[in-house]
């Protein structure tokens, strides 16, 4: 990085206004992204620095990596509104090809990044490659993982949330946020831009599209709907949540159908790549009930583990990680998929995790044990013989984690009815090893657990086989530590569950 790109940053992230004369320095500092593939298009993104007035930005996107077929091109205004932040839908392109594209504003030009269309819709797509990951808290270590996965050329990358963190935490930090805890919208702004100042980050997002959700911290620690923590009433809260989503907006790859109102963001979505796999992205915060049994004076979940048997309210039926609203709209999208693969693209880990040793039970009020309700609801949907091999994937934990799910993780003989792949953190910390395989006895279901290793998960999917590789960082303390393969898993069409690969 060059000295005036980490001053602009840096200046950034210490909340120092930028004056308009930096934009020389390059208004494209923070890259370009794509996302949301279709058929027939997909959106692009960039953020302008340094600027104060609305001001043209063009784009143009290409047949070839050179820029000299272009195919479409057009003009978009960057904003003040929207921290000059551009979101182009494009559309009317081939299916199933890659494009290059770019942006132009004054005398200034972005980097070239790469992007595609999906395969037509009803196309029988004979094979994709993806690779997930969440939890990338800047100040625990370098984005080494995105290297790798650049390396491995995916057609598409799902990101799965905690995208920044809006506070510090954790000890032996290899790099500093350069500012306390993001409340205003130039706060969460300055944030973004320091995150995605990452050059590892830049690549990746310039390598092919991504479609992504989000978890808690892109807000606050463990917040549910409306509810953040104490010194936030419920007003004040909203306020704060409408800062972090508008900032989400303006520095993710979304379609400008999801620019956020107030508060609200409708971010869940279907992604289809032809008859191969469906992507249904939810987002298990915006709708959520309140966390169950909450401790006394904070809101919140805070992290709370609770024995089962002290909080009937937990298996309470209305209870829903998604909301009514969601959960109707994803009991649709999975009925009407005639997709091989159903990918449920959200947060964190699905399968029951037993907290307590030996007899009895507890769960952590902020993951899907906290709505146990609504998770038997929704493993009872995946359990028609109409939806085609589903798969959830998640985050959250810092850890992998490959299970069954089934519809009773009481007994030993319930089907199981969908598989779980949960990927590792990018770079935040790790629980310990030693706890989590204290834990396994209490949790058969549960076939494979990693805390000590930041990476991601590479999967190759054709019709009759999910093929996932669990890639792990050998540290994030070095930008360029090598990546192995920890461990694969496979899933054989028609057959839920995961099985290991030799």
């Amino acid at each position: 990085m060059n000295g005036r790109r980490r001053f602009l940053l840096g200046s950034l992230a210490l909340g120092v206004p930028v004056p308009s004369l930096l934009a020389a320095a390059d208004p494209f500092a923070l890259g370009v992204a794509s996302g949301y593939p279709t058929p027939g298009g997909m959106t692009l993104w960039t953020r302008l620095l340094g600027l104060q007035a609305p001001v043209p930005v063009t784009w143009e996107l290409a047949a070839d990596d050179s820029m000299r077929k272009v195919v479409r091109s057009g003009e978009a205004l960057a904003s003040p509104q929207w921290a000059h932040s551009i979101h182009v839908d494009v559309e009317g392109l081939e299916p199933d090809r890659w494009y290059w594209y770019r942006f132009r504003a004054g005398g200034a030009e972005s980097a070239i990044g790469r992007t595609r269309t999906a395969p037509a819709a009803g196309a029988a797509a004979r094979r994709m490659r993806f690779a997930f990951a969440s939890c990338q808290q800047y100040e625990h270590g370098y984005y080494g993982a995105y290297r790798h996965i650049v390396a491995d050329a995916p057609d598409l990358v799902a990101f799965l949330g905690d995208y920044v963190y809006e506070a510090t935490w954790g000890r032996e930090l290899v790099r500093s946020h350069g500012s306390p805890e993001a409340f205003t919208l130039e706060d969460y702004r300055a944030r973004y831009a320091l995150y995605k100042g990452d050059a590892d980050l830049q690549a990746a997002h310039a390598a092919c599209p991504w479609i992504a959700t989000w978890d808690d911290h892109e807000v606050v620690n463990d917040y549910a709907d409306d509810l953040g923590t104490t010194q936030f009433p419920s007003g004040n809260f909203l306020a704060r949540r409408a800062a972090a989503y508008q900032a989400y907006y303006e520095h993710m790859p979304l379609p400008a159908a999801m620019r956020p109102r107030g508060p609200r963001l409708r971010l869940h979505a279907t992604l289809d790549w032809g008859t191969l796999a469906r992507f249904h992205v939810l987002d298990d915060r915006q709708y959520r009930s309140g966390h169950a049994c909450p401790v006394p004076r904070r809101r919140g979940g805070a992290s709370t583990t609770l024995d089962v048997a002290q909080c009937p309210e937990l298996d309470e039926p209305a209870r829903s990680m998604l909301g009514s609203e969601q959960e109707g709209w994803l009991a649709a999208s999975l009925r009407s998929s005639s997709a091989a693969w159903n990918v449920l693209a959200q947060q964190t880990r699905m399968a029951r995790w037993d907290q307590k040793p030996g007899p009895g039970r507890s769960a952590w009020t902020d993951g899907w044990d906290g709505y146990p309700a609504a998770r038997r609801r929704l493993l009872d949907l995946l359990s028609h013989d109409a939806i085609r091999n589903p798969v959830v994937i998640g985050g959250d934990v810092h850890a992998f984690n490959v299970a069954q799910l089934k519809r009773d993780f009481d007994d030993p003989a319930s089907p199981v009815v969908a598989t779980e792949f949960v990927g590792t953190s990018i770079s935040s910390y790790g629980p310990s090893q030693e706890r989590l395989e204290r834990l396994l006895p209490d949790n058969p279901h549960i076939l494979f657990t990693e805390g000590r290793r930041r990476g991601y998960v590479r999967v190759d999917v054709t019709p009759r086989r999910w093929s996932a590789d669990l890639r792990a960082l050998e540290t994030t303390k070095v930008r360029e530590a090598p990546c192995s393969t920890l461990a694969s898993f496979v899933v054989e069409d028609g057959r839920p569950g995961p099985q290991r690969a030799h």
